[in-house]
């Protein structure tokens, strides 16, 4: 027995530890490494299987996965070129609202030493689109319904003509609806002059303060721009206005009773001027802006 024993061990026989044989020289050498057919309980009596690759065994190289929270966002993700146009819209932006703030705040001040220097850039600058006032805070809404109606005597070959009244804020209310975008012409033009009229003048039509005669210009030249549009087929002598006030009806569901008849205002015939024509007043607006620039 002993000799067979011996000849099994000099290689004669099978093997004793076929498992050490069929490992990988790396894994041999490697210190506490299992083997992988280790895990069977039984040892098998089939054909050992071919050595592994040592490159299975070895952890394979990945490329790194990029982390959404370091690749850039926002201006940081674009390209040079448009993160320049980028930086100049931003900071053109900044401009603008600092000075927005900067003109309302020294619009709605006290007067000052700046305002006293730079009122009328601030003026232009506020007016009309960004106005201020209380009104937001204490809003006194509209009861009532005022109309600018006006009228002319004509002079044409035929002799004279009194023309029918012509609505003029009926003709801005139809510019503003359903307009996304009205113009402050047809929204404030004739309705702040109208008003700028009745404040100054009692309800004889009489100037009560220096504001007065300025405020029945401006009416007038706001009346003559409209007519101007229109061909009467002569020279416009005279114009007259009226206001036709009329409160507006209370709801369905409400029991109070309003009468909604018009009240009219009527104002005297007023001669028209050169300083009334549109024509004239563009022309003396050129002749200033020629004196202006000589100097």
């Amino acid at each position: 027995m002993d000799s067979d024993h011996d000849r099994s061990s000099a290689g004669g026989g099978k093997d004793a530890w076929p498992q050490a044989l069929n490992r990988s020289a790396e894994v041999r050498d490697t210190p506490g490494a299992i083997p992988a057919d280790q895990a069977v309980t039984t040892p098998s009596t089939s054909t050992p299987s071919a050595p592994s690759c040592p490159a299975a065994l070895s952890p394979t190289p990945s490329s790194p996965v990029p982390d959404p929270s370091v690749t850039g966002r926002g201006i940081a993700g674009l390209s040079t070129p448009y993160q320049v146009v980028a930086a100049l819209a931003l900071s053109l932006i900044g401009l603008l609202a600092c000075t927005q703030v900067a003109m309302v705040f020294l619009h709605v001040a006290p007067s000052n030493t700046l305002t006293k220097e730079h009122g009328k850039t601030i003026d232009r600058w506020i007016y009309p689109e960004f106005e201020q006032n209380w009104k937001l805070f204490a809003p006194n809404p509209l009861q009532q319904n005022v109309a600018v109606h006006v009228r002319a005597e004509v002079v044409d070959a035929d002799g004279g003509r009194t023309t029918r009244w012509m609505n003029l804020t009926h003709e801005d209310a139809e510019g503003i609806r359903g307009n996304l975008f009205p113009s402050h012409v047809d929204q404030n033009e004739l309705r702040r002059g109208w008003d700028f009229y009745v404040n100054s003048h009692d309800s004889e039509n009489r100037p009560n303060g220096l504001r007065g005669d300025l405020s029945e210009r401006y009416v007038r030249r706001i009346a003559m721009l409209r007519l101007s549009e229109r061909d009467y087929g002569g020279t416009i002598e005279r114009i007259q206005l009226r206001s036709a006030t009329s409160s507006i009806a209370p709801p369905p569901w409400s029991t109070e009773k309003i009468s909604t008849r018009p009240v009219y205002r009527v104002l005297p015939w007023w001669t028209v001027t050169p300083d009334d024509l549109p024509e004239h007043a563009a022309e003396q607006s050129r002749d200033a802006a020629r004196a202006e620039a000589d100097q």
